[in-house]
């Protein structure tokens, strides 16, 4: 079903700084999850939905291939395109300031539920972050991981669910582009390994 969402406006300074340290946050959670099951689900941090579903079809302004999906950053939204300029828009979360990114990749895999490993860089930046954070309801990847590919090489990014509902729509992430879990479900039964990635 498709449906449009009203999405909040722009964040303080302080809730986006709030919104960097999210995966580090998550983190902890999950492995607080992974060995006291009991004691994460009294915090309430465990997530009750997937989210909404933000799918809506629109005319988009510029024809491409059924099935590319095009990420405008400064829109924080992602096309799929179903047919020359018809597309199903989602909202997402998108790279916060000296994270945002252009360039054109492909899916180079997908994932139910992946498991998460902190990027070198992100582990610099943030202290404490765990090697691996494994699949379940509080990784900050969410219910299905799309893996961006630059020719074989992995560039890092991926297209995700969230457990942070209120990042999405905002300029929050790292980098990667963030989804509800209900969005992502939909759109990770729709993309193909190979599809490709236009970023803008």
């Amino acid at each position: 079903m498709i449906v449009r969402i009203r999405v909040s406006g722009e964040q303080t300074p302080d809730q986006r700084t709030a919104g960097a340290l999210v995966c580090a946050t998550f983190a902890a959670a999950a492995l607080a999850l992974a060995v006291s099951p009991v004691a994460a689900l009294a915090t309430g941090l465990v997530p009750r939905s997937l989210g909404p579903a933000t799918g809506v079809v629109v005319t988009a302004e510029q024809k491409y291939p059924a099935g590319t999906v095009v990420i405008v950053n400064d829109n924080r939204t992602l096309d799929l395109v179903v047919s020359g300029n018809r597309a199903i828009r989602y909202r997402i979360g998108v790279g916060r300031d000296g994270f945002r990114w252009r360039g054109v990749v492909k899916v180079g895999r997908k994932a139910e539920w992946p498991d998460w490993r902190p990027p070198a860089e992100m582990k610099a930046r943030v202290p404490g972050l765990p090697e691996l954070v494994p699949a379940g309801p509080l990784n900050p990847m969410g219910a299905r991981g799309i893996y961006l590919y630059r020719g074989k090489a992995d560039t890092l990014y991926r297209i995700h669910g969230t457990n942070d509902q209120s990042t999405v729509g905002d300029f929050a992430s790292s980098g990667c582009f963030r989804m509800s879990n209900a969005d992502v479900i939909d759109l990770y039964g729709r993309v193909k390994v190979g599809t490709t990635v236009i970023v803008k």
